[in-house]
């Protein structure tokens, strides 16, 4: 068991930026289907909190990352409709490439760790891995 907060969920708040990016590069949306998306995509360890989306999407705004605009409906009042923008569209492009850095070095620990375990068992260690 873990002493220390072992948890390495990806939280909301550290990917909440570039998957609202990905989700607005697939299709421009208002906050809410932003929200349910999120919530189908099941990325984010957790819910996203409403108030946290569109803190990010204002402030991802005032970066010039997304771009938003009044939609009026039929039947409700408007909505602010949000787009990425190409300098939205670079940064998602930069976070991928950081993502998959990180990616590899996972990768990379996850074999050593797997090959320490296997040459400990090839060795007679026992009580490596908790049975049950």
């Amino acid at each position: 068991m873990c002493k220390n907060d072992c948890s390495w969920n990806l939280t909301a708040d550290r990917l909440l930026q570039p998957v609202l990016l990905f989700l607005l590069r697939l299709k421009p949306s208002h906050g809410y289907e932003l929200i349910q998306r999120l919530a189908q995509l099941d990325l984010l360890e957790g819910e996203a909190d409403p108030a946290t989306v569109y803190r990010n999407l204002r402030r991802m705004e005032q970066e010039e990352l997304v771009i938003s605009s009044w939609e009026a409906t039929g039947t409700g009042p408007a909505r602010r409709r949000y787009a990425v923008t190409p300098k939205g569209d670079e940064l998602l492009d930069a976070w991928m490439v950081a993502v998959r850095r990180q990616k590899e070095k996972l990768e990379k620990f996850i074999q050593l760790y797997e090959n320490h375990l296997n040459s400990e068992k090839a060795r007679g260690g026992e009580n490596l891995l908790p049975e049950g």
